[in-house]
């Protein structure tokens, strides 16, 4: 998934946890999705992750999932 850079995140660094979830939510296949994101920890982390992801992306998210855009909001 990781086509250069990074091949391996310490999950406990916040950075690098960021930088997981972008790559999954823009590389990511279907069975990726629930292997390597955490529903309770999208949530928390969207706010931020939505400005480091492509408007497309964030649109798809934010149009399949309305918690994300609710908690955006919510955070607002």
């Amino acid at each position: 998934m990781a086509w250069s850079g990074m091949t391996s995140y310490d999950l406990g660094k916040p950075r690098q946890r960021m930088g997981l979830y972008r790559t999954v939510l823009h590389e990511g296949l279907r069975d990726d999705l629930p292997r390597y994101l955490n529903r309770d920890l999208l949530l928390q982390l969207w706010p931020v992750l939505r400005t480091l992801v492509g408007r497309t992306v964030r649109t798809v998210w934010e149009d399949a999932f309305p918690q994300l855009a609710s908690r955006t909001r919510a955070a607002a």
